[in-house]
């Protein structure tokens, strides 16, 4: 299962790592998702909802 969630659909984006000499590498940057229970439609369902979607009641914990 992969880290994105299920509210917003965010997910990995792609980034440089930026050496000192200024060498840049490929990295990514994960979104903040959580392992939670919530309500979907009366129904209880265990997911990854990211931290925004969390602070801004976009789901109800269970």
């Amino acid at each position: 299962m992969s880290r994105v969630c299920e509210i917003c659909g965010k997910g990995r984006t792609a980034g440089n790592n930026v050496s000192h000499s200024n060498r840049k590498t490929k990295r990514t940057f994960s979104a903040n998702v959580q392992k939670v229970s919530y309500t979907q439609d009366g129904k209880v369902v265990t997911g990854y909802v990211c931290a925004r979607c969390l602070k801004s009641d976009k789901v109800e914990r269970v």
